[in-house]
């Protein structure tokens, strides 16, 4: 998977899981501040994230997510060292 669809589908996930309008989405656009999620909202990015994309991510890791660059980051690295589990669930 490319990384541009990766960008695309973690996209549509705040667009239509989270009804974020598509033009704050931008690689510096922080998960609170700008975009509007609460530590609920976390919660359920992580399971949107690791169900779409068949992996995991501790908890560790979800807590240092502060834009989408870093769930960019983080999705498109897991891929690349698991490309067998793309939609599988995490």
């Amino acid at each position: 998977m490319t990384r541009d669809l990766v960008i695309q589908k973690i996209h549509q996930i705040f667009v239509q899981g989270f009804e974020v309008e598509s033009g704050l989405l931008s690689a510096q656009a922080k998960l609170g501040d700008d975009l509007g999620l609460d530590s609920l909202d976390a919660v359920d990015l992580v399971v949107a994230l690791e169900t779409e994309f068949g992996c995991r991510i501790p908890e560790e890791t979800a807590r240092s997510m502060e834009t989408l660059q870093h769930i960019y980051d983080y999705v498109d690295g897991y891929l690349a060292q698991n490309p067998t589990n793309f939609g599988q669930p995490g």
